[in-house]
C-alpha cells in the first residue's frame, strides 16, 4: 500500500493521553513549552540551541505537517486527556515503509516530566505502530548519557541492540557522542 493513502487517525488514545498529528496553529503551545524547557532540551536536542521566534516555531510545525501529509515523517503532539494541556512531542522518524521500520523520538515540557507521560506515550505509539502500521521493527535511539531517555525503552522491554560509538555530535555540536540503539521487533 502507498503510505500516503493510509488514513492516519485523528488521535491515538492511552489511559491519560491524547496523541495527535501536529497541526498548523500549534506554534503557540509548542513555543511556550520549548521556552519553559530550554535548559533541559539543550542537553540533548540541537533545535533547542537555535533561538526561535513564535513565527519560526509555527513555520517548523507547518513544514512538519507537510511531511506528515506525505507520510515521510510523522510528528505527533501529546496532550493530557483531562484538560487538553500540551505536554510534549513524539513521532515516527527515519521511516522505511518497505521494511516496516519506524524510529520513535520524544521530548517533554519540563513542567510535566517525571510523571510517566512519555513512557505512556511511547508505549501507546509502539502498540499503534505494530497494530495499525504493521511495523516489523520499532527503534528508539538516544545519547548514552541521557539516562532519563534511556529509561523509557528499558521500562518498555525494548532490547538494547548496541551502542554506536562516536556516531553523532552532541546537541551543542562540540563533541562526538555515542548512541544507544534500542528496538522491538515483530514476533
Amino acid at each position: 500500500m502507498n503510505p500516503i493513502l493510509f488514513d492516519f487517525p485523528e488521535k491515538i488514545e492511552t489511559e491519560r493521553l491524547l496523541i495527535r498529528p501536529c497541526l498548523p496553529g500549534d506554534g503557540q503551545i509548542v513555543h511556550e513549552a520549548i521556552q519553559h524547557s530550554l535548559e533541559e532540551l539543550k542537553q540533548w536536542l540541537p533545535f533547542a540551541h537555535k533561538q526561535q521566534t513564535l513565527e519560526q516555531t509555527e513555520e517548523n510545525i507547518r513544514n512538519a505537517y507537510a511531511l506528515f501529509i506525505q507520510r515521510q515523517d510523522i510528528r505527533l503532539h501529546i496532550f493530557r486527556k483531562e484538560d487538553q494541556t500540551f505536554i510534549g512531542a513524539t513521532g515516527l522518524h527515519r521511516i522505511s515503509w518497505e521494511a516496516g521500520r519506524f524510529e520513535i523520538g520524544y521530548w517533554c515540557d519540563t513542567r510535566w516530566t517525571k510523571r510517566g507521560y512519555l513512557t505512556e506515550a511511547v508505549q501507546g505509539l509502539t502498540a499503534f505502530s505494530f497494530e495499525e502500521l504493521h511495523a516489523n521493527r520499532v527503534e528508539i535511539r538516544c545519547d548514552t548519557l541521557n539516562t532519563a531517555s534511556r529509561k523509557i525503552p528499558e521500562r518498555l522491554g525494548f532490547t538494547l541492540e548496541g551502542i554506536l560509538r562516536k556516531d553523532s555530535m552532541s546537541a551543542d555540536g562540540t563533541q562526538l557522542r555515542d548512541t544507544c540503539v534500542f528496538a522491538k521487533v515483530k514476533e
